[in-house]
């Protein structure tokens, strides 16, 4: 159980971050209404489509089980989006969710395509269980690229995401390239592997060649709550 003494660090720490993003000029908002989001990201011309995992449409995403965030600009334009949704690996593991691509499709035998296939050979994943808090889609706008978006945006996911859940891991899969940039640590992630996600989905025409990044439970809650309290 979450102690009054946490929820103060957690309420202060999430409002630095809340903070941080208004002195950018970008108001942050919560919603759990994941085809309220999709309707958004929709509307949003130069992001990328959604992966399924984030879809109601493909991977509905129970009351208590998920988040997302969106931050607008003074005229009141999208210029951020993340999202972040909880699995609950506690008879299985990371590795065995994504190859069996139930990460992606609520009901892999009806929505996969045949020839959809995951290989995740990241060591770390098969280590993975318990609660999972699995953050992505994130997205800024070209305007406010390169200038410290990212660690705003990986402050409210860790401590929305321990807030709601206390996780034993919270991970996401990414590109080399944000690893390469440092993009990986702005968001704040301690750890990395190759080969988290080998990815190919026809339909949705997405090939990926991801890397894991991940914190434990014990390293987001010392994120989140200063050690001792």
């Amino acid at each position: 159980m979450t102690s009054v003494v946490d929820l103060l660090h957690i309420s202060r720490f999430i409002h630095s971050y809340d903070a941080a993003a208004a002195q950018k000029g970008i108001k942050l908002s919560l919603g759990v209404d994941f085809h309220e989001y999709i309707s958004i990201t929709r509307a949003t011309a130069t992001k990328g489509p959604t992966y399924p995992n984030f879809r109601p449409d493909r991977s509905p995403i129970g009351s208590g089980e998920g988040f997302w965030m969106v931050g607008v600009d003074k005229n009141n334009d999208v210029a951020v989006l993340q999202a972040v949704r909880l699995y609950d690996l506690s008879r299985s593991n990371l590795a065995e969710h994504l190859q069996s691509l139930k990460a992606f499709y609520a009901d892999p035998a009806k929505h996969a395509h045949p020839e959809d296939e995951c290989t995740c050979a990241a060591p770390i994943a098969r280590k993975m269980s318990g609660k999972v808090a699995y953050h992505g889609d994130g997205w800024v706008r070209r305007d406010f690229r390169g200038s410290g978006i990212p660690e705003i945006m990986g402050g409210m996911a860790f401590g929305v995401s321990f807030a709601m859940w206390a996780p034993d891991f919270v991970c996401g899969l990414v590109a080399r390239w944000l690893i390469d940039k440092g993009v990986v640590s702005q968001y704040g992630y301690a750890h990395h592997e190759r080969a988290g996600s080998i990815l190919r989905l026809v339909e949705e025409e997405i090939v990926d060649d991801d890397w894991l990044i991940w914190l434990t439970g014990e390293e987001l809650r010392s994120r989140v709550v200063p050690p001792g309290e």
